[in-house]
């Protein structure tokens, strides 16, 4: 399994991933970097600092786009190729569905787990708490 330094950076690298595949665009090299980081974590971890920073800066980017930024990219092709040469053809809406959330929130969740291996005092209440808001007085 990776290290949380990766799972971190592999988190926001999957918050970003969507943007350029539903908008036909390149990626830019400061998210290639990001990956190639992601990959040698365990050498590399960086610091607590660095990865609330990286976290910021991904929500910021996110939080940048307007409402309706990826719409056009939803029935367009996306043409996913991994490393080890696999390529999945999908629509845009699969991609989203299908990969980027669920790779997201596979590395959000991972990372959590191994702060609570590590004796970081989290609960499931920390996870959902988006869920809160539903609840009945």
């Amino acid at each position: 399994m990776f290290p949380l330094a990766t799972q971190v950076r592999f988190s926001c690298l999957q918050a970003y991933e969507g943007v350029p595949y539903l908008r036909c665009e390149e990626f830019p090299q400061v998210w290639h970097d990001l990956l190639e980081e992601g990959r040698h974590g365990r050498e590399r971890p960086g610091t607590f600092a660095e990865a609330k920073t990286r976290i910021a800066d991904a929500v910021m980017f996110l939080g940048g786009l307007g409402p309706d930024a990826l719409n056009d990219g939803e029935t367009g092709p996306v043409e996913l190729k991994l490393p080890d040469g696999r390529v999945f053809d999908m629509t845009g809406a699969e991609y989203i569905r299908d990969w980027a959330l669920p790779q997201f929130y596979f590395h959000v969740m991972t990372a959590y787990a191994i702060l609570r291996q590590e004796g970081v005092p989290l609960g499931k209440a920390d996870y959902v708490q988006h869920a809160f808001a539903y609840l009945r007085s």
